[in-house]
């Protein structure tokens, strides 16, 4: 999201808590929002988290300030955006997807190819998305997995993200191991293009704002 998309939507969700403060589903949305593009180690991320023990009403007032308060921080642009190398980054990975794309709709190719592609792609958007925010693997072996996990382990992704990357990782996998039964479906790598493709919109900033 742009800036000013982010203001939108903040004001929105605001909107929304002043509405209902008793909601809790008001609240959670505001919540994941915070933890998404304010960051996890943000005061506002965080001032928002210990609102969950506070009474429902309390906890949308306080809640719809912090949210009042995000607004004005990015007004101000204060908000760190992308870095032109972060930015190279992502420029690289889209022109791969857009070539797994394009292997998927000509039929002179096995799906196969396109899943090994999709799945390279994602690895090294894992691998840069952590190197930018100073992780490391140790000894672990560089995979889909281990990266997961890793940005897991730093509250930067969610349960069901894992999930995701997991069941992608198998399928990069088996087509790199010739297991084509697995594989053999353009349909189902098409669906593996269509969630890489909106994991990576919805984390192509890497929560950079900390």
């Amino acid at each position: 999201m742009t800036s000013k998309e982010l203001i939108l939507q903040t004001n929105r969700l605001k909107q929304q808590l002043d509405a209902a403060q008793k909601s809790i589903g008001a609240y959670t949305q505001a919540l994941e929002f915070l933890r998404t593009f304010a960051g996890v180690k943000s005061a506002f991320y965080e001032q928002a988290k210990k609102a969950e023990g506070y009474s429902d009403e309390y906890r949308g007032k306080i809640t719809s300030s912090i949210l009042h308060s995000f607004a004005q921080y990015l007004e101000s642009g204060l908000i760190e955006e992308i870095t032109p190398e972060r930015k190279a980054q992502l420029d690289v990975v889209s022109d791969l997807l857009g070539q797994a794309d394009t292997l998927l709709r000509d039929n002179k190719y096995h799906p196969a190819a396109a899943a090994v592609l999709i799945g390279a792609t994602l690895e090294e958007f894992l691998r840069t998305w952590a190197e930018s925010k100073g992780l490391s693997l140790g000894n672990k072996s560089p995979t889909i997995d281990s990266y997961g996990k890793l940005l897991r382990e730093a509250d930067l992704i969610t349960k069901q993200d894992i999930k995701d990357l997991t069941a992608w990782g198998g399928i990069r996998n088996d087509a790199a191991h010739g297991i084509w039964d697995n594989v053999k479906s353009a349909e189902k790598i098409s669906l593996m293009l269509q969630g890489v493709n909106l994991f990576m919109r919805k984390y192509e900033k890497g929560n950079k704002v900390d």
